[in-house]
């Protein structure tokens, strides 16, 4: 892939790439030349970088600071702007904090004085990011140029002239695919190029979003043939698209076998005896109630309960960051068999791409195919030898099973045959249809064959005569869900902005504040709220739960499903006043709910080990 980036016969001007090829195998690389190469032809002028999470961007953000000035002149002096909403809690980036101004009189609901919006404005680098010459943040700050928010035609304009560069596109849902394909067609039409990168990509959303590129650039959609190649890169230029099967490095060439567990006993006997031969090992649960079952069940048995580590989206900023580094320090690239013997990690999918770590065992949730080679990628991930020290030659462990927990296979299930046996899995991923497939595929293949079998995997399940396989048992909620991802296509087109109709009242349904983001650029089943843990010391004084360092507010904060944020105790009436004056001097706290977690009261608790957790009856 990144040879085929560097010697490619160029073409002059707007180009779309899609980078298909294993997880681990270089895409980011290849985009990083094609970037280079555009820059260098005079068909760019800056890159923004958009990932799928905050987690994501980070990484991104480190890997882009090592190269980015090899791409302009010596001459020039180009801005890097990281772009996410806690891109302040990120120290490489923490200088770009704007020092607090005096406020003023707001004069009514729903209006901005002068200090307000200028302190916003200069505070808030997301919109800004966009226009430096190289922005990396999450995907959701491209969206928002097609969506009616608030400076919508400052990130249109930072567009212009930018090589779009977005990561991890599989990870796009319904509605954000439908939002990505208007960014492509604006892009578009106005002169840009983009490159898109994947590790498991449908060929029915790369058709679409193909086909939007080419109409923002005034041509008919051509047929993007389905190519049983892969690694394949695509290219889409105004006079051709081409598609060119690659080879692959030998070092990511390799096959996962898929062994099942049904039941959550003979996952922790497994678990044990990994951690007892001095390996180490994961399981990646699909809801945070089981990941929190899961540690305490382990923790009950193992020999050292503090081997057995858990990790979640339910912490706080502050001790997320800390499990992020602990883990991977015990079970990154340069990990060594002494830092990993012995250790378990149980955690959701918060280690599905984020994250470059090594797992000798994992255990994963049945979900869907995508994700679990994902998961799979996590395992035997660098090289080591028989004890888990790093090495240079071909990896020296037992060749990888990826034990799925999962239901037993039945070839005519009843539409209870998922949510009888893991009824958080069948909450989560609510087509069980699609995860039926997953399982009869693997069952079939014996395992995961990468990148040989990649396209087969995905197509089995997401294709579009995979539906034709699906029992009549679990056809009924597989047709419910197709329902739903049209009404989140149609969302996404009622949403987004109708960019022919020009900057008139009628081309939008409501401006947005950028506050909304989350109504904005994903569409969740169930909203996410902000909740800020708070404490009373000694004195009776309100202080952040994580008083320490900069941004002590925002590292004590943590997000949580509406439903299960809704159940925590309302704030203490005699504590209304120190309540409104701490509003009062931290402003940001109106957007959070606030939680006197040290209170002991109601259903929920939090601590550094559990996280946000029910307490025990």
């Amino acid at each position: 892939m990144q040879q085929w980036a560097q010697d490619l016969p160029w073409r002059p001007g707007p180009q779309l790439f899609v980078l298909e090829d294993v997880t681990g195998a270089g895409k980011t690389e290849a985009a990083m030349t094609l970037v280079h190469r555009l820059l260098e032809h005079g068909q760019a002028r800056g890159v923004y970088f958009g990932l799928p999470t905050m987690a994501t961007s980070n990484a991104m953000y480190g890997r882009v600071a090592d190269i980015y000035r090899r791409w302009f002149d010596e001459q020039q002096v180009p801005n890097l702007v990281l772009a996410h909403g806690a891109r302040h809690l990120n120290t490489d980036f923490a200088h770009s904090v704007v020092s607090e101004q005096a406020r003023d009189h707001a004069y009514g609901d729903g209006e901005q004085t002068a200090s307000a919006a200028c302190n916003q404005w200069f505070a808030d680098s997301r919109k800004k990011a966009l226009l430096a010459d190289v922005g990396v943040g999450t995907v959701d700050q491209a969206l928002m140029a097609v969506l009616p928010f608030k400076h919508q035609t400052l990130r249109l304009i930072g567009l212009a002239n930018k090589v779009l560069v977005v990561d991890e596109v599989h990870a796009c849902d319904d509605y954000m695919a439908g939002l990505l394909e208007a960014v492509l067609q604006a892009h578009a039409q106005q002169g840009g190029s983009a490159i898109l990168l994947t590790a498991t990509l449908p060929h029915s959303m790369k058709r679409n979003l193909v086909a939007a590129y080419q109409k923002g650039r005034g041509l008919a959609a051509e047929v993007v043939e389905e190519q049983p190649s892969f690694p394949l890169a695509t290219r889409v230029t105004d006079q051709s698209l081409e598609q060119t099967p690659l080879a692959t490095r030998d070092s990511v060439i390799r096959r996962v076998a898929v062994e099942m567990f049904s039941k959550p006993e003979a996952v922790i006997e497994h678990l044990l005896d990994t951690a007892e031969s001095g390996q180490c090992g994961c399981w990646i649960r699909n809801t945070v109630d089981d990941a929190i079952w899961a540690y305490q069940a382990l923790r009950e048995r193992a020999p050292d309960p503090d081997k057995v580590v858990l990790f979640h989206s339910r912490f706080v900023m502050a001790d997320r960051q800390t499990i992020e580094q602990a883990a991977l320090e015990r079970f990154g690239k340069t990990s060594t068999a002494e830092t990993r013997a012995g250790w378990i990690l149980i955690s959701t999918q918060v280690v599905e791409q984020s994250l470059d770590l090594d797992f000798d065992q994992m255990i994963s949730d049945l979900a869907p195919m995508d994700l679990l080679i994902q998961r799979a990628g996590r395992l035997h991930r660098h090289r080591r030898d028989g004890s888990g020290n790093p090495v240079d030659t071909d990896d020296q462990r037992p060749s990888p099973v990826l034990h799925l927990f999962t239901p037993p296979y039945e070839s005519r299930p009843a539409s209870d045959w998922l949510s009888a046996h893991l009824p958080g899995t069948g909450a989560v991923y609510r087509d069980h249809g699609q995860l039926w497939l997953t399982l009869r595929t693997l069952l079939d293949e014996g395992g995961i064959d990468m990148p040989g079998r990649a396209r087969h995997l995905i197509e089995s399940v997401f294709g579009e005569d995979a539906e034709s396989w699906i029992p009549e048992g679990l056809q009924q909620r597989h047709l419910d869900q197709e329902g739903e991802r049209s009404s989140r296509r149609a969302m996404a087109g009622f949403n987004r902005l109708k960019m022919d109709q020009g900057y008139i009242t009628q081309a939008s349904h409501g401006w947005m504040d950028d506050l909304h983001l989350d109504i904005g650029t994903r569409l969740n089943e169930e909203p996410s709220i902000t909740v800020t843990l708070v404490r009373q010391d000694e004195d009776g004084a309100l202080k952040p739960w994580v008083d320490a360092g900069p941004f002590s507010w925002e590292r004590s904060q943590l997000q949580a499903r509406e439903s299960l944020a809704r159940r925590l105790p309302e704030w203490p009436q005699p504590l209304a006043a120190q309540r409104d004056a701490l509003v009062e001097r931290f402003p940001g706290l109106k957007f959070s709910q606030l939680w006197l977690a040290d209170a002991g009261v109601g259903e929920i608790a939090y601590s550094a080990v559990l996280g946000l957790h029910k307490k025990p009856r």
